[in-house]
C-alpha cells in the first residue's frame, strides 16, 4: 500500500551529496560474482512486467469476442488462460525472489565480513575514539542499506520502468485520447505528494535521531556497569523521565506520520478514482457511440492500476539511487581508513622462546583523531587534529632473557604506553623497539601477539563459559591442562565449587565473577597461553592480601625462564623484580634493584615511604608508642 510513498519519505538532502570517484567502479566489483544473477533477475523482472500487461488485452478479447460475441467457449478458454498465467508468474515470482535473495544475502555476506575483517585489524586508538554503536550502525544499517540498492532500487527500477514502457504502449495504442487524459491527472497526485514527502522526511530523520538516542542510552544502562552507576546514583527516576520524553516523541511522530501516509493513499486512491471515471465516462461515452470497444474501456481501465505506481515512484528514483549509494559510500569509508599499525611487506615471524626486550631512544605521542578515525563514527562535526603531547621522551633500556622488569612511577608516567609499545598496540614515533634484536614492525603481528601474554588490570572476559574463555588462549588445550592451569592461579576451588564447573557462564564481561577471581582467571588464561614474554598490567590490583600471595607465588614459576615485564603501582608488588624502572612524565629516572632505589632516597623510595610509612605508623599507633623508622629501610 505504502510503496509509491516510500521515495518521497526518504531524506532528499542525499541527492545534493558529492559521491567520491570512483565508487560506483568499487559497487560494481562487489557486484561482479553475482553479475549473472543479475543478468537473470533483470531479464526474470522484464518478463514479469510484459506478462503483468497481458491480462488486460485477455479480459479485453473475453468482453468483445466471447460475451458479445456469444462465444461462451472462447470465454471459458480465455479464462483458463488467464488462470494459467497467474500461476505462470507466480512461479516467476519465486524464481525471482532467489535471485533477489541470492544477490542480496551475498551482497551482506561479502560487505560485513569484509568490514569486521578491517576493522578487525584496526589499531587500538581507533577502538578508544569510535563509538561502539556507530561501529554497529556501519556493519548493520549501511550495509543493509547497500544491499538495497541490489535487492530493493535495482527491482524497483527495472521493474517500473517496464512495466511503464508496456503500459503506455499498449494504452496509446489501444487509445491516446484516453491516455493522454490520464497522464494529464498525474500532476493533481505528484505535486501534492512531494509537499508531504517533505514534512514526512523531517519528521522521520528526527524519528531516526531520537530511535538512535534510545538506542545508545539502552546500550549504555542496560549493562552491568551501567545499572551499577544508575543505581549506585540514585538517578532511576530521571532516567525513566528522560527515556520516556524521547520515547513520547517518536509516538507522536509516529501518529503524525500515520496520517500524513493516510493522506498520501487518499489522495492516490481518489486520483486512481478520478481516472477511472475518466476512462469509464469518456470511453463509455465513445462505446456508446460506437467509436470505441466495451472491452477496450474495461482494457484501459485495468491498465490505469498499473500507471500510477511506476510514474509516482520512477518521479522520484534519483533519491532512491542516491541513497543507496551513500550507504555504500559509508560503508567504503570505513574500509578506506588506514590501519596505522600494520604488518610491513616481507614481515617475518618472531622466533620462539625467551628473547631480549629493547627500548632504543623512543619517543612517542598518541595520534591525533584525524589519523585514526572518522567524524561520522564520533558523533562529531570536524576531527580534531591537533598533535597530542609527547608521552615518552628518549626512552631506553633493555630487559634480558629470564629478566622480571618492574615498571614503576606516578599516574600517568607512561608505564601502560610502554607495554603497548611491547605488544604493537602503537608503533613508536620515534627510536626503535626491538624483541631478540628485532624490529617489532618488521615481525608480523600475528606472531608478536602469540609470543606475548597481557593480563590488564581490567580483565576483559566474554559472555560464556569459563572454559570458552581459557581456550581463547589455546583453542586446543585438554581438559587436563584447563585445569592445571585454574590450580596455579589459585582459582580451582571456586570452578570446582560451581554447579557447572568449567561450563558455568561467566555473565557480561565476566561480571558473574568478582574482581579478584575475574583477576585470577585471566592469569590462568595466560598460563594456559604459555608465552615467551609476559607484561602484567596492574595484574594483582583487585586481588585480597591472601590471594595476592598465592597468585604471586603462580606468577613465579609461570614467569620463570621467561622475558617479563611488570607495570603497579603498588609496590609491595615488584620488589624481587630483578631489576625496576622508575618513569616521571615520559622519562627514565630511575633504574636498579629495590634495596638500591631506597638507598638513592630518589623518586622511587619517595614513593615507597608515601605507601607504605603512613601504613606502617598507623599499624605501630595500634598496637603501642610510634616507632622512628628510617626512610632507606624497608617498611614491611
Amino acid at each position: 500500500m505504502w510503496g509509491p510513498m516510500r521515495s518521497f519519505r526518504r531524506d532528499s538532502s542525499v541527492t545534493k551529496r558529492k559521491l567520491p570517484a570512483g565508487t560506483l567502479r568499487r559497487i560494481a566489483a562487489f557486484a561482479r560474482p553475482y553479475r549473472r544473477a543479475i543478468v537473470s533477475l533483470v531479464s526474470l523482472l522484464a518478463l514479469d512486467a510484459a506478462i503483468g500487461a497481458v491480462n488486460p488485452l485477455i479480459f479485453r478479447a473475453i468482453i468483445n469476442k466471447g460475451i458479445l460475441g456469444h462465444r461462451s467457449g472462447l470465454v471459458v478458454v480465455l479464462a483458463l488462460i488467464v488462470g494459467g498465467i497467474a500461476f505462470f508468474d507466480a512461479g516467476l515470482s519465486l524464481v525471482e525472489r532467489f535471485f533477489s535473495a541470492r544477490i542480496g544475502e551475498g551482497l551482506i555476506f561479502d560487505m560485513r565480513t569484509k568490514v569486521f575483517s578491517h576493522i578487525q585489524r584496526m589499531p587500538i586508538a581507533f577502538f578508544t575514539r569510535t563509538q561502539t554503536g556507530a561501529l554497529i550502525s556501519r556493519l548493520d544499517n549501511d550495509v543493509l542499506g547497500a544491499q538495497s540498492a541490489f535487492t530493493g532500487t535495482l527491482s524497483s527500477v527495472v521493474t517500473n520502468v517496464f512495466t511503464l514502457a508496456i503500459t503506455l504502449g499498449v494504452m496509446f495504442t489501444l487509445s491516446w485520447q484516453i491516455t493522454l487524459v490520464a497522464l494529464v491527472l498525474l500532476p493533481l497526485f505528484i505535486l501534492p505528494a512531494r509537499r508531504v514527502g517533505r514534512r514526512l522526511q523531517a519528521i522521520t530523520r528526527e524519528s531516526y535521531n531520537l530511535n538512535a538516542a534510545m538506542t545508545a542510552t539502552m546500550s549504555e544502562r542496560f549493562n552491568v556497569a551501567g545499572a551499577l552507576l544508575t543505581k549506585l546514583f540514585g538517578r532511576p527516576a530521571e532516567e525513566d523521565a528522560g527515556f520516556a520524553e524521547r520515547a513520547g516523541r517518536v509516538r507522536d511522530i509516529g501518529v503524525t506520520s500515520g496520517m500524513y501516509n493516510q493522506v498520501f493513499f487518499a489522495a492516490i486512491m481518489l486520483v486512481a478514482s478520478l481516472a477511472t471515471a475518466v476512462v469509464y465516462g469518456w470511453g463509455g461515452w465513445l462505446a456508446a457511440r460506437g467509436s470505441l470497444d466495451v472491452g477496450t474501456v474495461v482494457a484501459l481501465t485495468s491498465y490505469l492500476t498499473r500507471l500510477y505506481g511506476p510514474l509516482t515512484q520512477l518521479s522520484n528514483v534519483n533519491v532512491d539511487v542516491m541513497t543507496a549509494l551513500v550507504s555504500f559510500e559509508r560503508v567504503f569509508e570505513v574500509l578506506d581508513l588506514p590501519s596505522m599499525v600494520a604488518d610491513r611487506p616481507g614481515a617475518a615471524a618472531l622466533p620462539t622462546g625467551a628473547a631480549t626486550i629493547e627500548f632504543d631512544a623512543v619517543d612517542f605521542r598518541y595520534p591525533t583523531a584525524s589519523q585514526v578515525s572518522l567524524a561520522s563514527l564520533e558523533a562529531v562535526a570536524t576531527l580534531d587534529s591537533t598533535p597530542d603531547r609527547e608521552v615518552l621522551h628518549q626512552v631506553s633500556f633493555r630487559a634480558e632473557p629470564g629478566e622480571l622488569v618492574a615498571l614503576v612511577g606516578p599516574s600517568g608516567a607512561g608505564k601502560t604506553t610502554i607495554s603497548q609499545l611491547v605488544t604493537r598496540m602503537y608503533d613508536v614515533t620515534g627510536g626503535v623497539v626491538r624483541i631478540g634484536g628485532l624490529d617489532v614492525r618488521d615481525v608480523t603481528q600475528e606472531s608478536l601477539r602469540a609470543a606475548i601474554g597481557v593480563v590488564t588490570q581490567d580483565a576483559h572476559m566474554f559472555h560464556d563459559t569459563i572454559r570458552a574463555n581459557l581456550l581463547y588462549a589455546k583453542p586446543g588445550a585438554t581438559g587436563a591442562e584447563l585445569v592445571e592451569a585454574v590450580k596455579a592461579a589459585q582459582i580451582w576451588d571456586l570452578v570446582r565449587g560451581l554447579p557447572e564447573g568449567l561450563d558455568t557462564v561467566v555473565g557480561d564481561r565476566g561480571y558473574r565473577l568478582s574482581g579478584g577471581e575475574k583477576q585470577r582467571m585471566a592469569i590462568a588464561r595466560l598460563l594456559l597461553k604459555e608465552p615467551g614474554f609476559v607484561v602484567l598490567d596492574e595484574a594483582t590490583a583487585h586481588l585480597d592480601s591472601e590471594s595476592e600471595a598465592a597468585v604471586q607465588k603462580a606468577l613465579r614459576t609461570a614467569l620463570a625462564g621467561r622475558t617479563s615485564l611488570v607495570i603497579a603501582h603498588r609496590l609491595s608488588t615488584v620488589r624481587e623484580a630483578d631489576r625496576i624502572l622508575v618513569l616521571d612524565e615520559g622519562r627514565l629516572v630511575e633504574s636498579g634493584r629495590h634495596a638500591q632505589l631506597l638507598a638513592r632516597d630518589g623518586l622511587y623510595a619517595e614513593l615507597y615511604r608515601t605507601q607504605f610509612l603512613p601504613a606502617a605508623a598507623a599499624s605501630a599507633s595500634d598496637a603501642g608508642p610510634p616507632v622512628e623508622l628510617p626512610a632507606s629501610v624497608p617498611a614491611d
